[in-house]
């Protein structure tokens, strides 16, 4: 497998990260739930740098559903896949920094 990363860095925010979060959370529902009475988005649990892997980002979708990433493995694959593959089209690498995981608001 082909592995690019990429140093992505924005302070104002992101139009990817915009494409990203309307494919994730409107093209394919994964918008956030409420989770133990208190309402949860992945953007919750990105850190405001440091590297993020496009297998965090799904791992940190599934958690701010209140689901458990690690459950049921062949039932979620083919959306893990397809939520991995929106990551590194919208976001051109697997890894990028976090602080390029930010709203563009412009």
């Amino acid at each position: 497998m082909f592995v690019t990363h990429a140093v992505i860095s924005v302070m104002e925010g992101n139009p990817n990260y915009n494409a990203l979060q309307h494919d994730v959370c409107v093209g394919r529902g994964w918008c956030g739930s409420i989770v133990g009475d208190t309402p949860s988005h992945v953007d919750d649990l990105i850190p405001e740098v440091g590297p993020v892997t496009a297998d965090q980002f799904v791992e940190w979708l599934f958690i701010a559903e209140g689901l458990d990433p690690l459950s049921e493995p062949d039932k979620w694959r083919k959306h893990k896949d397809g939520l991995r593959e929106a990551f590194i089209q919208h976001m051109g690498a697997d890894v990028v920094d976090a602080s390029a995981l930010k709203w563009d608001v412009s």
